[in-house]
């Protein structure tokens, strides 16, 4: 039976040890407790020659100069380095004799010849030589990793070198098919050579597209960004699924097959910018391996018969997968590594060729400094975990138009997609929407060149059809969606009953095509989420003082940060948090890598689905909110106001008492948002009608037609034949009231935008949190509803404090150098989604008896002040911090210390005045005094 696999990380046991060997306590023999034994051993003969046969560069580099003058130490060792020029010029004959001998491969390097020298010399081989041949090829490299059963990205092989036929790519714009393996963006594509490291990752176009170039580091670079997302059409690649690490790479160095050195670095597909220290040297840091993450280590060693070996390990959803081996390598800055190396090395070297002189080392302990910071309360405690719920940043107006189109064209696309065997279909790739655009422009080309044309689609909707389509100049799939749905007879026509006689239909079969576009994150939102990022530094230790914020980035570097970003399919929360990354973490460069590497889609465990129950739930309570809001009376009149508050503000928040009182009269106030709507579509029809205004550019490349369109819309659906209003458009006129004050104000010149934005706040202020539930058994429903799965997963994020994950990243104490707190590990989740979420979320918080004593000072006062809160603006922030004191009993309520922030986000076009600054500790303490 195979002898278990041990390990030495830093330690030893006494059974690697010989026997005779009885003054050995950790298995390493330490320089200083040697001082006697060198002094003999300088006096006493060499009897075992190591040579070192590699190119200059390799045989000279610093690491090899430590490790050499380290096994120098050992008793009858000495060590030779062949010259290059004898390697390269002289023959295998004239070369060094020696005992033992590591040689490797690199650049211009003869293997073959120095595979010559072994076959005549026969030297102990430190690094098998034959099985270096296989590593220069990624091919055989996975073959070997396949059959030793260690876990490989699922890849494929497109081979264009081979006779042998099957050899297929079939690419599309989101996902490539290599001999009928088919595989979805991101994915990676890898040339079979290992000596090329152009290694090219491809995104998809729902994260921007492109692809990231990896290459051998350039100074400070080792990747860029390219626009470019085709796949290569010459040479030939393994392509394989990209794993998600969260933006690090993990290198474990092998020497022997129970030792591994494991150092993690910032994935260069992040952003491609080398970090390097005061040395030029690129920043690692050790990080702690797991049991699983050690045996895979052991077969890679004896799997490629390289006692010295490095290979990449990736860490994603829980496992641990091998990309690449390299070969021979070392470490380049550790002091202990060098020691363990040349301990390891001597004892291999001496137990094969000398066994009775082996002479072990040992290492003496290294302690751990737990960190301690200050709370709001001013005791000093470690910061253990940091959990933040983020609504995205400035959107764009959501917006929708639907048309009925008949065109045999559209039917040729809808047929061609597959939408016949479901009846509808769903466009969003960018080939898919470019043929909605070319049968858009064709059509009206139609129409404009014939006096008769055979078309029946409306020349308006196919005119903002193409607008809408024609946007930005490109498409990037996650700012605008085409749906088709099949009706076999036709849109039914207006004012008739549910009746079945086909009189009530348009006649024969047509489509309903709804675009739908906007709600996408503004340039002026991307600035506010990297900022955020920044500010969002300070909370941690450190985050002040002569370095402000450099307390988290010192952390994360040196992975004692184990973070998470997650975030909801829609694309201005993914580029929200992108965003936020970047400024979080110091990132540079594009936000398509860091999108794709470190943001998780949250819906991929149910934590931002909505429950079906609750959205009946919240309907009703919306008609009821409709019916309360369509009172043709002063509702905050002295004999009205106490009923109108239990009726639509049955919580008494001030902020909802305040826009009652404000808005006094519903109907009224809605008839003169609709007045003021209509003047707002003229003055926009008379910008248009003048000189030069085409050259007027719109925030983010709208166009007069189509702000028209959004406001005409608008306008047409607020208020209904019947005379009545539809409240629930009421979120969307301040929606876009907000976005043209905030970015058009200037461009379109209307005098009264500032009365529209503030009665439509006021409005807004009521109809938008009372969405969520009137009473409080309604908040709780709907809240629990919607955000259930969410404070599951917060519950288990702080739980799991006191239990780490052994797969995530973890500095290793015993090999860190220059880090003063090594023990220092802080957990931090970022959930980024929509206004639903953040509402729900704070009504639980507000609402479902977190704290127990109703006259408890501390959470009356952040009550009061988060009910003057009207709005939860774009950013807005709820944040948990849970700190841990060591020093007391685990069963201690004292142990644990849990504070809650909340920042109602970003400041407003009018800033409001809210009442009250929360709690805050020390102002209360600054009052005693």
């Amino acid at each position: 039976m195979e002898e278990p696999a041990r390990f030495f990380i830093g330690e030893h046991t006494r059974d690697s040890i010989e026997s005779d060997q009885s003054d050995i306590s950790d298995g390493v023999y330490s320089l200083q407790d040697m001082e006697d034994e060198v002094d003999m051993a300088m006096k006493s003969p060499k009897i075992v020659t190591v040579g070192i046969c590699a190119m200059q560069k390799k045989s000279h580099s610093k690491p090899m100069k430590e490790i050499l003058w380290r096994l120098e130490r050992w008793r009858y060792i000495q060590t030779l380095i062949f010259d290059e020029k004898v390697i390269l010029n002289e023959p295998v004959e004239k070369w060094p004799v020696v005992e033992v001998l590591i040689c490797f491969f690199s650049q211009d390097f003869p293997l073959d010849k120095a595979l010559q020298y072994t076959e005549l010399r026969k030297p102990f081989l430190i690094n098998d030589l034959k099985a270096q041949f296989g590593i220069q090829d990624r091919r055989e490299v996975y073959r070997i990793l396949e059959s030793q059963g260690v876990e490989l990205p699922r890849y494929a092989v497109l081979d264009r070198d081979s006779d042998e036929p099957g050899c297929m790519l079939v690419e599309s714009d989101d996902h490539i098919e290599v001999n009928s393996v088919m595989f979805n963006k991101p994915f990676v594509e890898k040339p079979v050579s290992a000596a090329d490291h152009n290694i090219y990752i491809y995104y998809p176009t729902s994260a921007g597209g492109g692809s990231q170039r990896l290459f051998r580091k350039v100074g400070s670079r080792s990747s860029v960004y390219s626009p470019e997302s085709r796949v290569r059409k010459s040479g030939s690649y393994i392509y394989e699924d990209f794993m998600p690490t969260d933006g690090t790479d993990v290198k474990v160095y092998t020497v022997g097959p129970e030792y591994a050195h494991a150092e993690a670095r910032k994935s260069p597909a992040l952003d491609g910018k080398v970090e390097r220290d005061s040395e030029g040297k690129e920043i690692r840091y050790p990080v702690i391996l797991g049991n699983d993450e050690k045996l895979i280590a052991r077969k890679v060693c004896l799997a490629f018969k390289q006692m010295v070996c490095g290979f990449d390990l990736l860490r994603a959803d829980g496992k641990a997968y091998v990309c690449d081996v390299n070969g021979f390598s070392f470490v380049k800055n550790s002091v202990k590594y060098y020691d363990d190396c040349a301990y390891l090395l001597g004892n291999v070297i001496l137990r094969k060729l000398a066994p009775q002189l082996d002479i072990p080392w040992k290492i003496p302990p290294q302690l751990e400094d737990p960190p301690f910071v200050p709370t709001t309360f001013g005791r000093m405690m470690e910061l253990r975990c940091v959990i933040a719920v983020i609504r995205h940043g400035d959107r764009t107006p959501k917006q929708k138009m639907k048309m009925e189109v008949k065109h045999a064209k559209f039917f040729h696309i809808f047929s061609k997609h597959g939408g016949f065997k479901t009846g509808q279909l769903k466009l969003k790739h960018p080939k898919q929407l470019q043929e909605i655009l070319d049968v858009s422009r064709f059509l009206l080309d139609e129409i404009r060149h014939k006096s008769e044309p055979d078309i029946e689609e409306k020349k308006s909707n196919l005119e903002q059809l193409k607008a809408v389509l024609e946007m930005y100049g490109h498409f990037s799939g996650i700012n605008r969606k085409v749906q088709l749905k099949y009706l076999p007879h036709g849109r039914p026509k207006k004012n008739k009953s549910h009746s079945s006689s086909e009189d009530d239909y348009s006649g024969g079969p047509s489509l309903i095509l709804i675009l739908k576009w906007g709600g996408e994150l503004t340039p002026a939102g991307r600035i506010q989420a990297e900022e955020l990022g920044k500010a969002f530094r300070f909370i941690y230790p450190g985050g002040h003082g002569d370095n402000p914020g450099c307390g988290l980035l010192r952390l994360h570097s040196t992975y004692r940060h184990d973070l998470k970003i997650y975030a909801s399919d829609e694309g201005r929360v993914q580029m929200t948090a992108a965003a936020f990354a970047k400024g979080f973490l110091a990132l540079e460069g594009e936000l398509t890598p860091i999108l794709v590497q470190m943001v998780k889609s949250a819906n991929t465990n149910g934590l931002l689905d909505n429950d079906c129950e609750s959205s009946k739930y919240q309907n009703m309570v919306k008609h009821h909110l409709s019916e309360a809001m369509q009172q043709d009376r002063d509702l905050a009149a002295d004999s009205e106001l106490e009923r109108s508050i239990e009726t639509i503000a049955p919580t008494r928040a001030r902020s909802l008492v305040h826009s009652l009182q404000l808005i006094r009269n519903p109907v009224l106030m809605c008839e003169t948002c609709y007045e003021l709507m209509h003047r707002l579509t003229d003055c926009i029809r008379t910008r248009m009608g003048e000189p030069g205004s085409h050259d007027i550019e719109l925030y983010h490349e709208e166009t007069w037609e189509l702000m028209l369109r959004r406001w005409s819309k608008l306008e047409k659906d607020f208020k209904t034949k019947s005379g009545q209003f539809d409240i629930s458009k009421i979120p969307d006129i301040y929606d876009c009231i907000k976005y043209d004050m905030q970015h058009n104000q200037k461009r379109l010149q209307f005098s009264d935008t500032e009365q529209l934005y503030l009665w439509s706040k006021s409005l807004a202020d009521i109809i938008i949190p009372q969405e969520y539930g009137i009473t409080v058994e309604d908040k709780l429903t709907i809240s629990q509803g919607i955000c259930l799965a969410l404070l599951r997963k917060i519950r288990g994020d702080l739980m799991n404090v006191m239990a780490p994950d052994e797969s995530t990243h973890r500095l290793n104490p015993k090999y860190s150098k220059g880090v003063m707190s090594p023990g220092r590990h802080v957990r931090t989740r970022l959930y980024f989604t929509s206004e639903s979420h953040i509402h729900s979320l704070l009504n639980v918080l507000r609402y479902g008896g977190l704290v127990q004593r109703p006259n408890d000072e501390q959470w009356g006062r952040a009550m009061e002040y988060v009910g003057s809160v009207s709005e939860l603006n774009y950013l807005t922030q709820i944040v948990i911090m849970l700190y841990e004191d060591p020093s007391k009993d685990i069963q201690s309520e004292h142990r644990f210390h849990v504070e809650l922030h909340f920042s109602p986000g970003a400041i407003c076009c009018l800033p409001e005045q809210c009442s009250g600054p929360g709690f805050r500790p020390h102002s209360r303490n600054e009052n005693s005094v």
